[in-house]
């Protein structure tokens, strides 16, 4: 067994998306070979409506998947198919747009104005960009919780671990999506193959990684009533990078420690990206825009 080293850290930073709304992007556009398969990582957490009610109106997409889970509040969706619905605290929403797509997400908030969730990427691979779009609609109920002896708890969203499946299926990419709870002072070590590309978002708490020689610190904000000016006062929300390895070692600090532990197995595909699609060439991106342009971009129905 060999422990992960930490690669890299990286300080999630402010971005304006959509209608105008803000939020927290840990990787994006031009990062793709060390964290392939996925493209894109965003944390839309926020305690001003004014901030994020603006959502994300209709958009395209094609050759990707988008995950979406949400922590508190809610997000109305809607796309060219006619697939309508509302996401909650706890849900979550993998779509495979395959071949295109146009759709929306307007977040709501809860009674007390607070929106908070995730959205990451995964790039499909060539065989697949061009497949029919899916939706994978994923109750908070239906997702696996498991407790450990010592406290850890972990919410499988996709993929297998300690035993049970997660309910998102049949996604090209074989990822494995974990919501990870290491209660305070404890220390865990949690499997990840070797072959995966690997990294954990810290939004809860604070703890460090450790690789087989040295701790690295990772601290967190806790959001407060003034919301994001709270978090410039208190510092970023985290990503860490793994390198190669079989096993994450955390140790949770006084308060423990709550990420997102996410891995898959690397397309090492090229990449052409333009906004909300991604492709292997600049000729197909050349083509779906157009096709975007004439009206022709829905395949499937």
């Amino acid at each position: 067994m060999s422990i992960r080293a930490v690669q890299q850290i990286i300080q999630a930073k402010p971005v304006v998306e959509g209608a105008g709304v803000r939020l927290r992007r840990a990787f994006g556009f031009g990062e793709t070979e060390k964290f392939d398969p996925f493209l894109l990582f965003d944390d839309f957490r926020n305690d001003n409506p004014g901030d994020y009610l603006a959502g994300f109106p209709w958009h395209p997409h094609r050759g990707i998947e988008t995950i979406t889970y949400v922590l508190a509040g809610t997000v109305d969706h809607g796309d060219s198919l006619g697939n309508r619905g509302t996401m909650g605290a706890g849900d979550v929403q993998w779509m495979t747009a395959g071949s295109g797509i146009l759709h929306q997400e307007m977040p709501k908030g809860d009674p007390k104005g607070r929106m908070h969730g995730f959205q990451l990427w995964a790039n499909l691979p060539s065989s697949h960009k061009m497949t029919s779009p899916r939706y994978q609609d994923v109750n908070s109920a239906e997702i696996p919780e498991i407790t450990d002896d010592d406290g850890t708890q972990v919410r499988i969203v996709c993929g297998s671990f300690w035993g049970k499946t997660g309910p998102v299926e049949g996604v090209a990419a074989d990822p494995r999506y974990l919501d990870v709870w290491v209660p305070p002072g404890q220390s865990k070590t949690l499997p990840v193959e070797t072959y995966r590309h690997a990294f954990a978002y810290v939004f809860e708490g604070a703890g460090s990684f450790r690789d087989a020689s040295q701790p690295l610190p990772v601290q967190t904000e806790r959001v407060g009533v003034q919301g994001i000016e709270a978090v410039e006062q208190t510092g970023n929300r985290s990503l860490v990078l793994f390198d190669s390895g079989d096993e994450v070692r955390v140790q949770a600090g006084e308060e423990g420690i709550r990420f997102l532990l996410v891995s898959g197995k690397p397309l090492q595909e090229p990449v052409a990206w333009r906004g909300p699609i991604v492709m292997n060439t600049n000729e197909q991106l050349r083509l779906a825009y157009a096709e975007l342009n004439a009206g022709t971009f829905i395949k499937h129905s």
